[in-house]
C-alpha cells in the first residue's frame, strides 16, 4: 500500500498518520509548489493551550515563478532559518519531559538546513525523521524518479503501479477529485484514510504540526495510538 503526498515541513499529525499507515511513501516532489500549503511551513501550537498557535515558515525563492515545482524551490538563507527553527521549537516544546526524545529528528533537520537550500530535501527529512521516531518500517520513493502521465488520477495510478503497490491510500481531500478508472485499469485498489477522532491528541490534527502531540504525549504513546487506530480500522492491502 502506498501513500502519495507532497513533502511537508514538520507535517500535521493527520498527514503523518496517513503515511504511517502506508508501506511506501511516494514523495510528490515534481508538482507545482503552493504557498498556501504546508510544504514550507508548519503551524506550532503551545503545549499548555492548543489554540495558541504560530506559523513557522521557511522563506523561499521560486526560480520559475508560480510554475516552479517543489523540487526546484530554494530556501532563502537556510543558515539563518536553521537558527530560527531551533529557537522556535525550543520555545514551544523545550519544557516538555519528552523534548529529549525529539532531539534526534530535530538534529537531522538542522543538519540538512546546514547542507542544502533545497526545500524538498528539508521538508522530506523533517517528515521521515518523525516517521523513524515512531518506528515506521516503510520505504520512501520520489515521484520525480518515474515517468508518468500528467493527469491527476492517472499520475497517482501510475505511481502506485511503479512502486509495486496494489493499493493507493488517500485522504478525504483526494477523494474529491479521484477518478477510479485509471486504478481499475491497472488492477489497483483505492483506500480512504480518515483522521481518527476521540483521543485528545487528534484535536486540531489537521492544522498543527505533529511535533505538538509528540512532545505532549511522547513518541511511544503516539505510536501506540496510531497502531491502535490501524488495528481497529485495518486498511486493505
Amino acid at each position: 500500500m502506498c501513500a502519495i503526498h507532497q513533502p511537508n515541513f514538520f507535517p500535521r499529525l493527520s498527514t503523518l498518520a496517513k503515511l504511517f499507515a502506508s508501506d511506501v511513501w511516494v514523495v510528490l516532489d515534481d508538482v507545482q509548489f503552493a504557498r498556501r500549503d504546508y510544504q514550507h511551513r508548519c503551524r506550532l501550537a503551545a503545549l499548555a493551550d492548543v489554540d495558541h498557535q504560530q506559523w513557522l515558515t521557511l522563506p523561499v525563492h521560486l526560480p520559475y515563478g508560480r510554475a516552479t515545482t517543489i523540487r526546484d524551490v530554494r530556501v532563502i538563507d537556510p543558515g539563518r532559518n536553521r537558527r530560527r527553527v531551533a529557537r522556535l521549537l525550543q520555545h514551544y516544546y523545550g519544557r516538555s519531559p519528552h523534548w529529549p526524545a525529539l532531539q534526534e529528528p530535530l538534529r537531522k533537520v538542522l543538519e540538512v538546513l546546514d547542507s542544502t537550500d533545497r526545500l524538498a530535501d528539508i521538508s522530506e527529512v523533517s517528515t521521515r525523521a518523525l516517521l523513524d521516531l515512531l518506528g515506521w518500517p516503510g520505504s520512501l520513493r520520489r515521484s520525480s524518479q518515474f515517468s508518468v502521465r500528467h493527469e491527476k488520477s492517472e499520475r497517482l495510478a501510475d505511481l502506485t503501479c511503479a512502486v509495486g503497490a496494489t493499493t493507493y491510500l488517500h485522504g478525504t481531500g483526494g477523494a474529491k477529485y479521484l477518478n477510479p478508472w485509471p486504478f481499475t485499469a491497472h488492477g489497483l485498489r483505492t483506500e480512504l484514510f480518515t483522521t481518527p477522532e476521540g483521543h485528545p491528541m487528534w484535536r486540531a490534527a489537521r492544522r498543527i504540526t505533529a511535533m505538538r502531540a509528540l512532545t505532549a504525549m511522547g513518541p511511544i504513546a503516539v505510536a501506540d495510538e496510531l497502531q491502535r487506530h490501524l488495528s481497529l480500522n485495518p486498511p486493505r492491502r
